[in-house]
């Protein structure tokens, strides 16, 4: 092959290689909604050979990054009301409901073995109980060996949405707690991790933690998790039916965007601490927009089997039809 043909090759290959970048979809931010968005795009590439590169850095950063438009779309936990949308030009809407679960690591301590009353959550994470023996824990837990030991609690490092819609659940407890992306914590013994990862990483490793952590992070470490008091005043395991029950009362509304923070339902059988996750997209890229919902409206379709597996609860028939209906009028389907 002669040099002028292999410069002609190369050429074509690099405007190809050109061209398959330029088409890939590129969003970030929420770690939360990672497991299922990791997920849905590589079933979504094998589908249709489109691909879309989602990077879980956290809720913050990825409204920081979409308001740059350093990126195609978001990912955010916290939603951002209609008059922050309209400031920055963007478009939202909810595409899955998870769970925060309180995972700990106390020798002898099975997962599901420990109760923690809405006082209990509270105290712990104000610092008023400082060792796992504390009465206001002990009360709920006379059949468990609870150490005389202190208590570290696993935070958020970076701006975070899990963590607001934590903080959300504590100031409905005790509303002296703010409600935050990044707050600042009052107990004595704090350890901060970047993401849900860092998170689940430092209860994993410190004796007689407990920190707060999206549902399929404690799955996939195999971290016990604690029981949690609803409103109601029963105590809840995390689990699937316990999401999906409390997903029910989830309000959305298309003219609001579909603000809602979900946290601490009503209902006997309702996990107590659960949240939507969103996506954000730019106003003006309407292009590019269309590629991203059309990544959205396949997941809607095909994505609930791998949501379910993974902990999360998929969005009802009706939200995902109000949903594409949204995109219609905003002209981005």
């Amino acid at each position: 092959m002669t040099f002028s043909k292999l410069l002609t090759t190369a050429l074509v290959a690099t405007v190809t290689l050109t061209a398959t970048n330029a088409d890939e979809l590129k969003g970030r931010g929420a770690s939360f909604p990672g497991p299922v968005y990791k997920a849905w795009t590589a079933d979504y590439f094998k589908a249709t050979k489109n691909q879309i590169n989602y990077t879980p850095t956290g809720s913050g950063d990825g409204i920081k990054s979409i308001t740059k438009r350093m990126v195609d779309f978001a990912g955010s936990d916290k939603p951002l009301k209609p008059k922050a949308l309209k400031k920055k030009k963007l478009f939202m809407f909810p595409a899955v409901v998870g769970s925060i679960v309180l995972a700990y690591n106390i020798d002898g301590v099975k997962d599901g073995e420990l109760k923690l009353s809405r006082a209990a959550v509270a105290a712990i994470f104000s610092g008023k109980a400082t060792n796992w023996d504390d009465e206001v824990i002990a009360k709920e837990n006379k059949d468990l060996k609870l150490p005389h030991e202190p208590i570290t609690i696993a935070v958020r490092a970076d701006k975070s949405g899990t963590t607001f819609n934590f903080t959300y659940f504590l100031n409905q407890l005790d509303d002296s707690f703010k409600v935050s992306k990044k707050p600042t914590w009052t107990a004595p013994k704090v350890v901060a991790g970047k993401s849900n990862s860092g998170v689940s990483a430092n209860i994993q490793q410190i004796k007689n933690s407990i920190g707060y952590i999206e549902y399929s992070f404690k799955e996939k470490l195999g971290l016990p998790a604690a029981q949690v008091e609803n409103k109601e005043g029963k105590f809840i395991n995390p689990t699937l039916e316990s999401f999906q029950d409390a997903a029910k009362y989830a309000e959305w509304t298309a003219d609001q965007d579909f603000y809602a923070v979900i946290g601490d339902p009503k209902g006997e059988t309702s996990y107590p601490i659960v949240a939507a996750t969103f996506i954000l997209l730019p106003t003006e890229k309407v292009d590019t927009n269309k590629k991203v919902t059309k990544f959205f409206d396949w997941a809607f379709a095909n994505g609930d089997k791998s949501a379910s597996d993974l902990g999360y609860v998929p969005l009802p028939k009706e939200t995902k039809d109000a949903i594409r209906k949204y995109w219609e009028t905003k002209g981005i389907k």
